[in-house]
């Protein structure tokens, strides 16, 4: 099932269910959120499909929500502090040239390995556990709360001070935690992570930096199980014209790490399981524009492509020329 959150004409929130060919929006009666929908299912110890299904009402033309920019992230709390946006890193395997030259670059002494590049062995020799056994750490790292999310189609902000403003297509999980503290998977979703890749090269330990970014999510929500090989595009177009395109290869045949054993040590920490919090959680990607030294301008436009993860994630560059002043912070 594809759900997705969107405006009606009089402005309200709306969910809808995504027809199998992509050309209609069935609307859920009585929903006022994906949020409450899945506070609901938990409650009732059901499925989201099981909850859903029974209540679609009348059709809608999708495009049509599409090109009016009437979408939102498939999942949003209503306190945007109680959203915790995270991801990991260093987990995809990437196309089989880079596979190949991963596996030479850690063949030898570890000592001498870089510090992603001892992380990323660790995860190609312990990534993978068995079900329900923990196996290596990832990298980790915080990203922002739910106000640092963007809705499809609308703009990406990067802000004055920053480098860069590169894309990142991702896997991103989306979870409520229960009543119990338990972490509910609802599905996955696309994403565009959205960094700042000249900040985190010119030091490892400025990545916390170049992390502090706005990012997109959607447009839709995919329940139930997920293709371990997933297949897609991310492209940059400037204008009319595409001015870089390459696959976007994700899924768990195309990681080193398993989704069970990057959910297991996000959530782990106790803080990370606390009643009512939504989490939407990046998996990581091989695919980056800047690694082909493509610069980006305002007004291009990121395309990310994943077909069985339904509609496309499109967002237009912006710069915010504000500035926050040095001495800017006032004694009380």
């Amino acid at each position: 099932m594809r759900l997705i959150q969107y405006r009606d004409v009089q402005g309200r929130l709306q969910v809808g269910v995504v027809s199998a060919d992509g050309q209609q929006v069935h609307r859920v009666a009585g929903a006022e959120s994906t949020y409450a929908l899945a506070r609901a299912a938990i409650e009732a110890r059901t499925t989201l499909e099981t909850l859903v299904l029974p209540r679609l009402e009348e059709a809608l033309p999708y495009p049509v929500l599409l090109d009016e920019q009437r979408l939102l992230s498939p999942l949003t709390h209503p306190d945007p502090a109680h959203c915790l946006v995270t991801g990991t890193g260093l987990t995809h395997l990437g196309s089989a040239a880079t596979r190949d030259a991963m596996h030479q670059k850690v063949a030898g002494d570890e000592a001498a390995l870089s510090d992603s590049m001892r992380m990323f062995k660790w995860g190609l020799e312990g990534g993978r556990p068995a079900a329900g056994t923990p196996g290596v750490q990832p990298e980790w790292f915080y990203k922002g709360d739910g106000s640092i999310v963007t809705p499809p189609g609308a703009p990406l902000v990067s802000p004055a001070f920053a480098l860069d403003a590169g894309e990142e297509p991702e896997l991103v999980g989306l979870y409520l935690i229960g009543p119990d503290g338990t972490p509910h998977r609802l599905g996955f979703a696309l994403g565009n992570e959205f960094s700042d890749h000249v900040t985190e090269r010119q030091n490892y330990l400025y990545l916390a930096h170049s992390k502090l970014r706005a990012c997109a999510v959607g447009p839709e929500l995919r329940t139930g199980a997920l293709p371990a090989d997933l297949q897609g595009e991310s492209r940059i177009r400037r204008g009319g014209e595409i001015v870089w395109r390459k696959p976007f290869a994700t899924g768990e045949a195309n990681m080193c790490h398993t989704i069970e054993n990057l959910e297991y040590h996000h959530f782990k920490y106790a803080q990370h399981r606390r009643p009512g919090d939504v989490h939407l959680h990046f998996f990581g990607t091989a695919t980056l524009s800047f690694a082909d030294g493509v610069r980006l301008q305002p007004g291009d436009r990121f395309e990310i492509e994943q077909p069985a993860l339904g509609a496309p994630l499109v967002n237009p560059l912006v710069v915010d020329e504000r500035r926050f002043a040095a001495g800017g912070v006032r004694a009380l």
